[in-house]
């Protein structure tokens, strides 16, 4: 038991320190940090097995983090726009379909694509999506979930 808590503890501590930092920066850094944070921790859960998939799962996360801070520090207010309008479009997009995006000024762009949906057990209708951005023709890619509210507003809730 000693064995999976201290990793939990550290990790734990790691992201909150990482967490504090982040108050200081930009709206695109936060972006980019949580975008990066879900496909690294997602690519990490891949690896290995046992208490090795944790340590790959914690490993792809804070890379993940680190290079969709990089990258959220490229995009500027236009992008973040596109990006936001296809998001709202994949909400409604049937699955599988991609939404694309492009800054001509910039030269950025990007593809959001809803992969699932299904409900929370409130009933709050959801769907989680795909999203690849291409800053200087380098892509990162990151899985989101977002739910519709009673309201009709969709809020990102991963």
């Amino acid at each position: 038991m000693k064995k999976f808590i201290l990793p939990v503890i550290l990790m734990a501590t790691i992201s909150l320190g990482a967490c504090e930092n982040m108050q200081n920066a930009g709206v695109k850094e936060k972006i980019g940090s949580v975008i990066g944070a879900v496909g690294g921790g997602y690519a990490g859960s891949k690896i290995g097995g046992g208490s090795g998939q944790l340590w790959a799962t914690a490993a792809g996360t804070l890379l993940g983090a680190w290079a969709g801070n990089e990258i959220g520090k490229s995009l500027d207010k236009a992008d973040l726009m596109y990006a936001q309008q296809a998001e709202a479009k994949a909400y409604e997009a049937p699955l599988g379909q991609q939404v694309s995006w492009n800054n001509p000024e910039s030269g950025n762009y990007g593809t959001v694509t809803p992969v699932r949906d299904g409900s929370t057990e409130s009933g709050d209708y959801c769907r989680e999506y795909e999203q690849t951005i291409y800053i200087g023709g380098r892509a990162e890619t990151g899985v989101g979930v977002a739910c519709q509210r009673e309201d009709g507003k969709w809020e990102v809730i991963s």
